[in-house]
């Protein structure tokens, strides 16, 4: 987490102007933008209101892009000191695709696709139960949905903002007072700045939420797993490929990309209670990991090794957020923090880039923010809704609580890769696309 000691003063991000030239820099970290000539894209759209956009992962920049698309004036603050680059695979899935190809970000995507060709699951003993298509399990559409790395659809979308967007890196929002007419923010760096509207795209545990929402305890829904993310060398012999590992309420899995690159590995348990006291202690995370896999079976014990030598352990719980409302004011939330699915849903990445996509189109049809928000909600909460159920049958498929359905999921395998079953691409992918996505150009 980025930060400073206690006593030290934090350094403090600067805009310097020069023709033609932006630059923001703090700390040492730099970021040049060209300014465009053209005209947005909308030229309909209200006279420029200035926005922040906390969080540059996927909904952030995909906001920022279509706000600046619309004529609005963008500024963008992210606590890390860049864009994140690598990751795990993450799906851009049915109505989405249309999203990302009205950005013009298709060909990019097409080119980072992961195509992962086969997931494989084996038993307790390590002995293979069956191999099936992707798809089959995820309910994608074969063909046309796309797995690329989190990062690489990340780059993908902040490219489009080279020279549109302001970029604040290293630097976080530490209070808001929304005053009616204009929310004023400081940030963590100590600089002041007056915006008409913030939108908070900062994840799973928002801090723009916690600011104006309170905390997350009331909108949180434990899905009574746990989960840690990390990489580690590909010595499986994987290419293009998932192989899984059950037995009731834990699961182990490896994902691999080309042969010559580190694969990702997962460790998912049930755990009944949230386990705080691990959250900031990476000894601890690693210790009870540790403990929920003794097996010698498999690959466990290269990957509960691989576990503890990480340098980039991720560390979580399976959650979703439900609110009750994704504005408050002139605040808005969007992605993760307004309706985080969870990771068991696959959909994540999928409804932020919707989201983000009708918020700044309502934004840029209403004057008024109220009405805005108010629009974007009713026509995405359904959607967002239908998504999050998903991480039921997810985790049923993933990661079987019980003996009964370790059983039938085992059974349901090996007749898909019998081809005696037909693939889950009816009702899930349904899902994927169960908006009717507006036009406001």
């Amino acid at each position: 987490m980025v930060g400073s000691a206690e006593g030290v003063e934090r350094p403090r991000s600067v805009s310097i102007k020069i023709p033609n030239v932006r630059i923001f820099c703090r700390k040492g970290f730099l970021m040049s933008a060209l300014s465009p000539s053209a005209s947005p894209a909308s030229a309909s759209s209200p006279a420029a209101r200035r926005v922040l956009v906390s969080g540059a992962s996927i909904a952030g920049p995909a906001l920022a892009y279509w706000l600046d698309r619309h004529g609005f004036e963008v500024t963008v603050v992210e606590k890390a000191p860049t864009v994140r680059g690598g990751g795990y695979a993450i799906d851009i899935r049915g109505v989405a695709r249309e999203v990302a190809d009205r950005m013009g970000i298709m060909p990019a995507l097409r080119a980072a696709h992961v195509d992962s060709r086969r997931l494989s699951f084996v038993d307790a003993a390590g002995e293979p139960i069956g191999s099936v298509r992707p798809e089959q399990v995820t309910g994608g559409a074969a063909g046309l949905d796309l797995e690329v790395r989190r990062g690489d659809l990340a780059t993908a979308l902040t490219d489009l903002l080279e020279g549109r967007v302001e970029f604040l890196f290293n630097d976080s929002i530490a209070t808001l007072d929304d005053d009616g007419d204009a929310v004023h923010v400081e940030f963590d760096s100590g600089t002041l700045r007056t915006f008409d509207l913030v939108i908070g795209a900062d994840g799973l545990h928002s801090n723009t939420r916690r600011l104006v929402f309170g905390p997350e305890e009331p909108f949180h829904r434990y899905l009574g797993h746990v989960f840690a993310g990390f990489t580690l060398p590909n010595e499986f012999g994987l290419v293009r490929e998932g192989a899984i590992w059950n037995e009731p309420g834990r699961g182990a899995a490896l994902y691999a990309h080309e042969p010559d690159e580190d694969l990702h590995g997962f460790l998912v348990f049930r755990n009944e209670e949230v386990p705080f006291t691990a959250f900031r202690n990476p000894g601890a995370q690693r210790a009870l990991v540790r403990e929920r896999f003794p097996e010698r079976s498999w690959h466990l014990p290269r990957m509960v090794e691989g576990m503890e030598k990480a340098d980039d352990l991720f560390f979580d719980i399976v959650s979703q957020i439900h609110l009750y409302t994704w504005s408050h004011g002139r605040v808005a939330l969007a992605g993760d923090a307004a309706h985080a699915t969870s990771f068991l849903s696959g959909q994540g990445s999928s409804v932020a880039l919707v989201g983000a996509y009708v918020l700044a189109g309502e934004l840029a049809r209403h004057s008024d923010h109220e009405v805005a928000f108010a629009e974007y909600e009713r026509i995405v909460r359904p959607f967002a809704e239908r998504n999050q159920a998903l991480a039921t049958g997810g985790g049923t498929v993933v990661v079987p609580g019980t003996r009964e359905e370790l059983d039938a999921r085992n059974a349901m395998l090996r007749a898909a890769a019998a081809g005696g079953a037909p693939e889950d691409g009816g009702a899930t992918h349904g899902v994927h696309s169960a908006i009717d996505l507006p036009r406001y150009e």
